[in-house]
């Protein structure tokens, strides 16, 4: 038996035990990173440097982008190094620290793509008001808020969830440290008060969730009642990332903790964290940029000048 004050690493749960299979997983997983690296980082780029981009959609979606690479690298380079180097663990320290962050920023994103849809819903259903709904420092308040809701819902809950005894032992379930897994660890019944925190800690994500609902069955009221199939098609261009990045964020993240334990089995477990944590980060740029023109565009024109810049002879 041991406590939280004898710990000194945890194990993780590696994702294959043959060497070829590790050696491939991690090669899968640099791609990723990098794909994730890249589209992030070209809409950060973009976003920022492309004038005609600096609206609230897209200071928003800048700020997406932020956490989503946060996110990624939370996570996805401790699992790469594990594979490469075919090691399991982690220190106390660097659990903590990865828990804390990973929950600042999925957290963090939640919040911002709740923004997000009442951006949505103010520029359908009230573009007349929309500057002064959405006025810069409206938006900058708004996203300052989503940023420190995550950082002090993370700091609560890594702060509870370390205070706890832990006495099952240091191996986690998990490719990465998540607050479910380090509870298995846990005394008996000391569990309950982070359980209890959690289940409090639920209803801003369920108020948002709501939010969120509620936001599109006005969006696409409004969307049907325009006249013309050029419009409804411009709204609907608007607001089908969104809703295609909230979709994809909440059905991966539900069914990976909500999902029956009739089912539940730790290689299932290990695909679903894996597809909640790592593929939204990746794939939320690809989503955005197919169907927004402007930012196709922008990133055609800045693509066209850096690379003709490059090519350019050096002149002697």
């Amino acid at each position: 038996m041991s406590n939280s004050s004898s710990i000194r690493q945890f194990l993780l749960l590696a994702f294959a035990d043959r060497r070829e299979l590790q050696l491939l997983h991690f090669w899968l997983f640099l791609g990723i990173y990098l794909a994730a690296l890249l589209g992030n980082g070209l809409i950060i780029t973009t976003i920022a440097c492309d004038h005609h981009l600096h609206t609230p959609m897209y200071f928003f979606l800048l700020n997406l982008s932020l956490l989503d690479l946060g996110s990624i690298s939370t996570t996805l380079p401790k699992a790469m190094a594990n594979s490469l180097w075919d090691n399991t663990d982690i220190s106390y320290k660097g659990c903590v620290a990865q828990l804390f962050f990973f929950v600042f920023f999925i957290s963090a994103e939640f919040f911002l793509l709740t923004i997000m849809s009442y951006d949505r819903y103010v520029a359908i259903c009230k573009p007349l008001h929309y500057g002064t709904l959405l006025g810069s420092r409206a938006c900058v308040q708004m996203v300052a808020a989503a940023w420190g809701t995550g950082f002090l819902y993370a700091l609560l809950h890594t702060a509870n969830t370390f205070s706890l005894p832990l006495c099952q032992g240091n191996a986690l379930d998990q490719f990465f440290c998540e607050i479910p897994q380090i509870l298995k660890l846990s005394c008996s019944h000391a569990y309950l008060r982070e359980l209890g925190l959690l289940a409090f800690g639920s209803f801003p994500f369920l108020a948002c969730f709501v939010f969120i609902v509620f936001s599109y069955v006005d969006i696409f009221r409004a969307v049907l009642r325009i006249p013309s199939e050029q419009g409804r098609h411009k709204a609907f261009s608007t607001c089908l990332p969104h809703l295609a990045v909230v979709s994809l964020f909440l059905s991966t993240a539900i069914f990976a903790y909500l999902k029956p334990p009739s089912i539940s089995s730790p290689s299932l477990d290990l695909v679903l964290s894996f597809l909640y944590s790592v593929v939204p980060p990746a794939v939320n740029p690809l989503i955005y940029s197919m169907r927004n023109k402007e930012l196709k565009c922008s990133l055609r024109k800045w693509l066209g000048f850096f690379s003709s810049h490059r090519l350019r002879p050096v002149p002697f």
